[in-house]
């Protein structure tokens, strides 16, 4: 059964879903945008809905290729099959594909329809949710983009089972995310079981909901949406540094939870969290993901980081902090000082588990 919030829409049947929706859009030609992964395990579940003259663009997957020489490829490949702007694309895969095909889809052309597929739990509940597109640039994370949202977004949790357990344990971080800042039952809910125990087809839906809920609110980050930002301020800044010096490097999830744990600690410092609820999402982040210690020598570098994050203004680094679990604060401003005392704490907090 479908069910639709908004343009949003979960269904078991994506392939009858996407047809449905290319019936309407009426495009002159059609796009899909594949890594080699989603091409193997994912494009068979939606190919007998496409036209048969459809453009299969196939790009390197990872954070790493998510840049500006990958877009370029995008769209040669566009231009080649004289794709004019009544064209419409759909980007089948995580986050890296629909970030970056939506960004590639709203400026060939001045902009081209499109439709985000999302096939992992983290585009699922949180990137392709609430129009963010972009790239890293520089060596910084989602540093150009844009806001524009897709025609569609067709969510299935059939995708899920194409996904190796480290992709969806990644995902999960950003649920546990939406329940901290904005929905203690559903945190209540969640904590009962670890990540791998969850019913996807209840936590899903929930998940989406809260995101759609803030980003109706504050569609271009103004306010409200900032509240998204939890665990991200720091969370980014090791996702990046990792991404740039180390040979495995973490996935976005995986990053975040750290960062979760960082600022949950700085929230009982600034914001007046209570130390058995920040005990409580400590715990439950602590049992559900594989935390990395940080070594000492990476501070500098990864406080340096969170000086380039979007939402800070006039050189101060702003961040979102709990004041209570399903309750924060946005604009929080953190020193240098304060920044390195919550990565330190956050390993002293690792160390002794």
């Amino acid at each position: 059964m479908n069910k639709s919030i908004h343009d949003i829409i979960f269904t078991d049947k994506p392939a009858s879903v996407l047809e449905e929706k290319l019936l309407g859009l009426q495009p002159s030609r059609v796009a899909v945008l594949v890594d080699e992964n989603t091409k193997k395990h994912c494009l068979p579940f939606i190919e007998k809905a496409l036209p048969h003259d459809h453009v299969l663009i196939e790009i390197e997957s990872g954070e790493r290729h998510k840049n500006l020489n990958t877009c370029i490829e995008i769209w040669k490949a566009l231009t080649n099959q004289a794709f004019d702007r009544k064209g419409v694309m759909v980007n089948l895969g995580g986050g890296v594909i629909g970030d970056m095909g939506g960004f590639c889809a709203a400026t060939y052309k001045r902009g081209i329809r499109f439709i985000n597929m999302p096939t992992t739990l983290l585009a699922q509940v949180d990137a392709s949710i609430g129009g963010k597109l972009g790239i890293d640039f520089d060596g910084f994370k989602n540093h150009i983009g844009m806001f524009r949202e897709p025609d569609s977004v067709i969510i299935s949790t059939i995708f899920m089972d194409t996904l190796i357990d480290r992709e969806i344990r990644s995902g999960f971080a950003e649920v546990v995310k939406h329940a901290l800042i904005s929905d203690s039952m559903h945190f209540e809910d969640i904590s009962r079981n670890l990540w791998h125990k969850q019913n996807w087809h209840e936590v899903v839906p929930h998940s989406v909901t809260i995101k759609e809920n803030v980003v109706i609110q504050d569609p271009q980050e103004q306010g409200l949406r900032k509240t998204l930002n939890f665990g991200h301020t720091i969370g980014h800044a090791i996702e990046t540094h990792y991404l740039n010096h180390a040979d495995n490097p973490l996935l976005h999830g995986e990053a975040i939870a750290m960062g979760m744990i960082a600022e949950t600690l700085l929230s009982s410092k600034k914001c007046g969290l209570s130390q058995d609820e920040s005990q409580s999402a400590i715990s439950y982040l602590m049992d559900n993901f594989p935390l990395e210690r940080i070594p000492e020598k990476f501070f500098d570098a990864i406080i340096n980081l969170t000086i380039q994050d979007k939402k800070n203004r006039n050189g101060k680094v702003l961040s979102t902090l709990l004041q209570k679990i399903g309750q924060c604060a946005f604009d929080i401003e953190l020193s240098k000082e304060e920044l390195y005392w919550a990565i330190n704490e956050y390993n002293r907090k690792i160390s002794a588990k």
